[in-house]
């Protein structure tokens, strides 16, 4: 419940506009419940990121359990990674950067390896089912893909106009399906292409 307040008020007030005691009378709990759960504003970040990375291990276990094929993953595990970072606010963004710099670089750096196994664990899947094609470079595949996700993170990365963050991530998803399926792989994921998109 204090992560999740905390949240709500970092994307309300920033983070740079919010000291330890705000976000105790904001939240309505004493200063000494929250010292209880962090001992300083970094420390609270820092929590807020793990927390992030516990709710998206959830997420990504849940649709494994769910029996599908690489290509049926891939997009509903595309899915929640484009929602991720659609929805973070590039001015809180610039604030853990300036502020936070270290707490952020190390957030970015475990989310970064958590992408790279998961697509990694995607490719093989897919060699596996038939769907992808053998003679990839997984590592090289994954880290390409990984890649692309962090530069558009980047405000400068679509340099046209009119393009939305959902166009961009929608392109490159097409690509990459294209670029390491199979014959076989890119019939189904025309089949699913419609799904997906309604």
């Amino acid at each position: 419940a204090i992560l999740d307040g905390t949240i709500k008020l970092f994307y309300e007030f920033g983070i740079k506009n919010l000291n330890m005691d705000d976000i105790s009378r904001l939240l309505k709990i004493s200063k000494k419940t929250l010292y209880q759960y962090a001992k300083s504003k970094e420390d609270l970040i820092e929590k807020l990121f793990y927390y992030d990375e516990l709710k998206w291990g959830k997420k990504i276990t849940e649709i494994k359990l769910k029996n599908l094929n690489a290509i049926d993953v891939l997009i509903q595990v595309s899915i929640v990674v484009s929602e991720q970072i659609g929805k973070f606010d590039p001015k809180l963004k610039f604030e853990m950067k300036k502020y936070y710099e270290s707490v952020f670089h190390n957030f970015m750096q475990i989310k970064q390896v958590h992408i790279f196994e998961q697509i990694s664990d995607n490719i093989t899947k897919g060699i596996t089912e038939g769907l992808y094609r053998d003679s990839l470079n997984v590592e090289l595949v994954a880290g390409l893909y990984v890649r692309n996700l962090v530069d558009m993170h980047n405000k400068d990365y679509c340099f046209i106009e009119n393009i939305t963050f959902d166009q961009v991530f929608e392109a490159m998803f097409e690509n990459h399906i294209r670029a390491i399926a199979t014959p076989e792989g890119i019939e189904y994921f025309e089949k699913r292409k419609s799904d997906w998109r309604n």
